[in-house]
């Protein structure tokens, strides 16, 4: 069990180590993007993040509807 554990933070240490040193030996060497958003090859594929998308949707169907919610108060009022 002890072995087990030991092998595996040694491998996670070495990966970890060849992570890092890709990076300061990359020109300009920074951490990969991971926002879908902000990645030009999915961009030019139209896909986008999924949150983003999620409230464009949501504005878009805000704007469409044309009504306006009546409170209790207008309702009595109306009736009257």
């Amino acid at each position: 069990m002890i072995t087990v554990l030991l092998i595996t933070i040694v491998l996670l240490a070495i990966g970890f180590t060849g992570f890092a040193i890709t990076i300061l030996i990359k020109k300009n060497g920074k951490f990969p993007e991971l926002h879908i958003g902000k990645n030009e090859d999915l961009k030019k594929r139209g896909i986008g993040c999924a949150t983003s998308q999620d409230k464009t949707e949501q504005s878009k169907a805000k704007k469409s509807l044309q009504f306006k919610q009546l409170t209790l108060l207008e309702k009595e009022l109306k009736s009257l």
